[in-house]
C-alpha cells in the first residue's frame, strides 16, 4: 500500500514552533546571561548577611562587664606603733562610732601624762604669779597713796607759810622752804604714780606670758589625749567589717592598714571601658544597668585620668533606687550613653565595616548583584553605624566580611 505524502503545512507549522520556543527561551535567559556578563565574581547568597539603610535615631553606647562595690569602704589605719587588740570578728556587723580595736601604746600614754603635769605645773606658776601680781601691784599703790598724802601736807604747809608772810610773822627763809618743800612733795606723787602704772604694764605683760605658756602646753596636751583616744579605732560608717589585715595582738605600725569597713546600703559599678571611648566618656554621662531583667538608671560619677592596659577605670553611682539583693563584686552588664544622634542614616553595624574600612559597600539590586560603592561612615553605636554618604535610605547592602567579594565592582549573588 502506498504512503501518503507528508503535510507541507504541517511542517512548516513544526518550524515556526520551534523557532518560537528558541525565541523565548533567548528572551528569558537574556538577563542572566547579562548578569553573568556583568559579573566578575560569584557569591553563594547564603554565605552574606544583609541589611536595610534606614532613618532614624543612633544612639551611640558601649556595654561593658562591671563590678559591684560598695559605695563607702574605708580601711582603718593604726595612728601610732603598738599592739593591736582586735574587739570584731571579720564579717561582724557593725554600727558607726563603735570601737572595732585598740591600740596600746606605753610610749604615748607616758607622753601625755608628762604633758599633764607640765600643765599643772604652768597652771601653778601662773596662779602664783597672779598672787605676787597682785600684792606688787598693792604696795606700789600704797607708795603713790603716801606720795599723795605728802603732797597735801606740804600744800597745807604752803598755805601757812603764804599766810605767815603775808603778815610778816615768818622768815622769807622758811616761806621758801616750805615752797621747796611742796615741789618735792608734788614731784615725789607724780612719780609713784607714774611707777605704779609701768610697774602694773610689766606685770601684765609677764602675766600673758605665762597664760601664752599655758595656752600651748594645754594644746599639747589635747593634741596627745586625740592620739590617746585615736589609739580606740572606731568604725566610721555602718556596715560590716570586711578583711582583717592583721592579727590578734599584732605589733603594728604607724599608719599600717588594720581592716576594712563595707557600707552595703549604697552600691556602684567599677567599670573597665576600651581605650577608643576614652575621648568620649565624662563625668555625669547616663548609663543603664540590667540586673534581675531590669534596667536601673545610672550616671558616671568617676572617670581615671589614665589609661592603663588599653583600658579606662570608670566609675558608676545609681540614680535613685538600685537593684536589690546585690553582693560586693557582683558582675553586672552597664551601658553607657555616650551621644545621640536624631534623624540620621544608618545601617546595622556588621564586618563590612573592618574588611572594607568603613569606606566601601555592596548595594544588592532586584537581579541578586552587588554594586560596590564608595561610602563615608560617621558616628558608630553598639549595633548601627552612621552613613554620612553613598547610600539612600531602602537600599539593601552586604554588611558580612567582604573579603570573599576580592574587591570587584560587581558581584553575583547565586542561589
Amino acid at each position: 500500500m502506498a504512503l501518503a505524502p507528508r503535510n507541507p503545512r504541517r511542517k512548516r507549522l513544526v518550524i515556526a514552533g520551534i523557532a518560537l520556543a528558541v525565541i523565548s527561551a533567548a528572551v528569558i535567559a537574556a538577563p542572566w546571561v547579562q548578569r553573568w556578563a556583568s559579573a566578575t565574581v560569584s557569591v553563594p547568597f547564603e554565605r552574606i548577611r544583609i541589611a536595610t539603610v534606614t532613618r532614624g535615631n543612633l544612639v551611640r553606647d558601649v556595654t561593658v562587664q562591671g563590678r559591684v562595690v560598695a559605695a563607702v569602704s574605708p580601711t582603718l589605719y593604726a595612728t601610732t606603733s603598738g599592739t593591736i587588740t582586735l574587739l570584731v570578728d571579720a564579717g561582724e556587723q557593725v554600727v558607726a562610732g563603735q570601737v572595732l580595736a585598740s591600740v596600746d601604746s606605753p610610749e604615748l600614754a607616758n607622753q601625755l601624762q608628762q604633758a599633764e603635769a607640765a600643765l599643772g605645773q604652768r597652771m601653778l606658776n601662773l596662779e602664783r604669779q597672779r598672787i605676787e601680781t597682785r600684792q606688787q601691784t598693792l604696795e606700789k599703790r600704797k607708795a603713790a597713796d603716801l606720795a599723795e598724802v605728802a603732797a597735801i601736807a606740804a600744800r597745807r604747809e604752803k598755805r601757812r607759810a603764804d599766810t605767815g608772810e603775808q603778815k610778816g610773822v615768818i622768815p622769807k627763809i622758811d616761806w621758801e622752804k616750805a615752797q621747796d618743800d611742796l615741789r618735792n612733795a608734788e614731784l615725789a606723787f607724780e612719780h609713784a604714780i607714774a611707777d605704779a602704772r609701768l610697774y602694773e604694764e610689766r606685770l601684765s605683760f609677764e602675766l600673758r606670758a605665762t597664760e601664752f605658756e599655758v595656752n600651748a602646753q594645754e594644746l599639747a596636751v589635747a593634741n596627745l589625749r586625740r592620739q590617746v583616744d585615736e589609739l580606740s579605732i572606731k568604725s566610721p560608717v555602718d556596715g560590716i567589717v570586711g578583711d582583717l589585715l592583721v592579727d590578734q595582738k599584732a605589733a603594728v605600725a604607724r599608719d599600717m592598714p588594720v581592716m576594712a569597713v563595707v557600707d552595703l546600703s549604697r552600691y556602684e559599678i567599677d567599670l573597665m571601658i576600651p581605650e577608643s571611648y576614652a575621648d568620649d566618656l565624662a563625668i555625669g554621662m547616663t548609663a543603664e544597668v540590667q540586673s534581675g531583667g531590669r534596667n536601673y538608671q545610672a550616671r558616671i560619677v568617676a572617670v581615671s585620668p589614665e589609661i592603663v592596659n588599653n583600658q579606662v577605670a570608670s566609675r558608676v553611682r545609681f540614680v535613685g533606687d538600685g537593684p536589690t539583693g546585690l553582693r560586693q563584686n557582683q558582675r553586672l552588664t552597664t551601658r553607657i550613653l555616650l551621644a545621640e544622634f536624631s534623624d540620621v542614616m544608618m545601617v546595622q553595624r556588621g564586618q563590612f565595616l573592618d574588611s572594607g574600612g568603613g569606606r566601601m559597600a555592596y548595594v544588592i539590586n532586584d537581579d541578586r548583584v552587588a554594586q560596590r560603592r564608595q561610602i563615608q561612615t560617621g558616628a558608630y553605636s553598639l549595633g548601627a553605624v552612621e552613613i554620612l554618604t553613598g547610600l539612600q535610605p531602602g537600599e539593601t547592602i552586604v554588611i558580612s566580611n567582604l573579603d570573599p567579594f576580592r574587591g570587584a565592582d560587581t558581584v553575583l549573588l547565586t542561589d
